[in-house]
């Protein structure tokens, strides 16, 4: 139960701090361009990768710790960073045809959910907002 509140307060840590730094990246760049979060997506991905290599290479990190930084933090601040780091496993590991696979994968599934999301919520609501 311990790992699941390191989790709930690093996912809450990691929401607000996208919350604001994406915001203010955004408005600091202005225009279209979500500079905001392909800030967050690419510095998430780099502390995501920092940290399970480090956390596991430091004995004083606590394996709720690492939960909480990792899972917590780092899944609250981006979820783009377990797909970053799951990707960079499989090509560690050698597999680069699943690594390739679940990039593409992921990226083309994700934006046609997207896609169908958005156009689920269109129809229900009658056209809506574009």
């Amino acid at each position: 139960m311990l790992s699941v509140w390191f989790v709930a307060l690093g996912s809450a840590a990691g929401g607000v701090t996208r919350y604001l730094l994406s915001g203010a990246v955004q408005r600091a760049a202005g225009g279209p361009f979500p500079a905001g979060t392909l800030l967050v997506n690419v510095s998430g991905s780099f502390l995501l990768g920092f940290l399970l290599r480090y956390t596991l290479a430091v004995p004083a990190v606590t394996p709720e710790l690492r939960l909480g930084l990792t899972a917590g933090f780092c899944g609250g601040y981006t979820t783009f960073s377990t797909f970053s780091a799951e990707t960079v496993t499989l090509v560690e590991g050698g597999d680069y045809r699943r690594a390739a696979l679940y990039a593409l994968t992921s990226l083309v599934v994700s934006i046609l959910a997207a896609a169908l999301g958005f156009a689920a919520a269109r129809a229900l609501t009658a056209g809506g907002v574009d």
